[in-house]
């Protein structure tokens, strides 16, 4: 079944925008993500109709209750979790992870080791520096592979000491684009006996996600990422979230996950995730899918994946015509499995803040900077008040967009 492009870009309102006449290509995305009109329908929907607190015996607020439910059982199909529970919402990743970090190692003792890598964004490295520094564990580092772009099994087995006690691991880089063997990684720390959580922002807009399948303790992302409204999203395992300590309030109950979400929801906003959920189910079945709503999500991804590899390819061999171009990451055309399609790049000449205005002028969005993957520049030896441009892609952007990026990029650096 053909790949219906148009039909899901006119599910995107912000795609028909334009600025004097010139359409915008939106190759922002790593960043955050356009939302389907569905999903704000069902945010001013919520507003209108469900517009209450928790717990009550009247109509708005059983439909508040109703609209939290439904988002956490759809975040369950999202990421193939065992239950609603293991589900816990916050205002975002980073937010959460500092919030479950606490938890995590309240009961480590001075000395015990954290393992972080330096292909993460600072959600994912700067909660433990900080719950390290007031406990007075160590940090252990993990650099990635320059030949394969990637953090790799017995690179990470080498790192582990008896002390180890945890694992944050990265998914998918957002400044390299690879994607990890994670399910690989994560056994082997594991076998050490460590947990392990793993940041899956930037690869949950692009694969499919199953924790059973990558057997990690904590996965956490950010529904703006992949199509939604501003919210983070962590999955844990339910024994290990049932024998945490959760920082709550003293009439809050141990329930999960009620334990882990402090103070009134983003009621609105879940509303908001469910309808995003739905988006990727009526992906799957415009691309012929059926049965349950994880089959659909899973069919959508397939898809998605096809046509973004394609783009991916079509980027690469454009940036390579192109004098003076340094790409970071996976280039060759035949692993694009390894990557998801975020591709940065450096000018000898030009700076990345410079191409990146002029490109704007063009109605062209892209970011220029670290883009917070702080110790990716730093192993790489890029200055970080410069950081990389970075071309970011999504399953609604067109060959077109891409070609018309290529023709942009090249003026700007003559």
């Amino acid at each position: 079944m053909p790949y219906p492009l148009d039909e899901i870009r006119s599910r995107f309102p912000a795609l028909a925008l334009t600025d004097g006449g010139r359409p915008r290509i939106y190759l922002d995305n790593p960043a955050g993500t356009q939302v389907p009109q569905a999903v704000v329908e069902a945010v001013a929907r919520c507003l209108v109709e469900s517009n209450a607190n928790l717990g009550g015996c009247f109509p708005t607020s059983r439909a508040a209750d109703a609209v939290v439910e439904d988002a956490h059982t759809a975040m369950a199909d999202f990421l193939g979790a065992e239950s609603p529970e293991e589900i816990v919402i916050g205002a975002n990743m980073t937010s959460l992870n500092f919030h479950l970090s606490r938890s995590l190692c309240r009961d480590f003792s001075p000395g015990d080791e954290i393992l972080v890598t330096r292909m993460d964004h600072e959600g994912d490295v700067a909660p433990w520096l900080e719950i390290a520094a007031d406990k007075g564990l160590e940090i252990r580092w993990l650099s990635f592979n320059r030949e394969t772009w990637g953090l790799e099994p017995q690179e990470l087995e080498a790192a582990l000491t008896p002390r180890t006690r945890l694992v944050a691991l990265n998914h998918a880089s957002n400044l390299l684009g690879t994607v990890n063997d994670i399910a690989a990684l994560t056994a082997v720390a594991k076998r050490a006996g460590a947990l392990v959580a793993v940041d899956a922002v930037q690869s949950a807009p692009h694969r499919l996600i199953d924790v059973k399948e990558i057997g990690c303790d904590l996965l956490l992302c950010s529904s703006y990422k992949f199509f939604g409204p501003h919210l983070g999203i962590a999955w844990g395992r339910r024994a290990l979230l049932e024998a945490l300590h959760a920082y709550k309030c003293r009439c809050v109950g141990e329930e999960l996950p009620v334990k882990f979400e402090t103070g009134t929801p983003q009621i609105e906003l879940l509303a908001g995730l469910t309808a995003t959920v739905d988006y990727f189910a009526w992906l799957g079945e415009a691309c012929g899918a059926s049965g349950s709503r994880r089959k659909k999500i899973a069919a959508a991804y397939a898809a998605m994946d096809a046509h973004e590899t394609g783009l991916t390819r079509q980027l690469l061999a454009g940036l390579k015509e192109i004098s003076e171009i340094e790409v970071f990451g996976v280039t060759n055309p035949n692993e694009a499995a390894r990557r998801v399609p975020t591709v940065s790049i450096r000018h000898a000449r030009r700076k990345p803040a410079e191409i990146a205005s002029a490109l704007a002028e063009q109605g062209i969005f892209l970011w220029s900077g670290h883009n917070y993957a702080l110790e990716v520049v730093r192993q790489l030896g890029i200055p970080e008040e410069e950081g990389v441009l970075r071309i970011g892609m999504a399953h609604y952007n067109t060959e077109e967009e891409i070609g018309r990026t290529l023709g942009a990029l090249k003026a700007a650096v003559i």
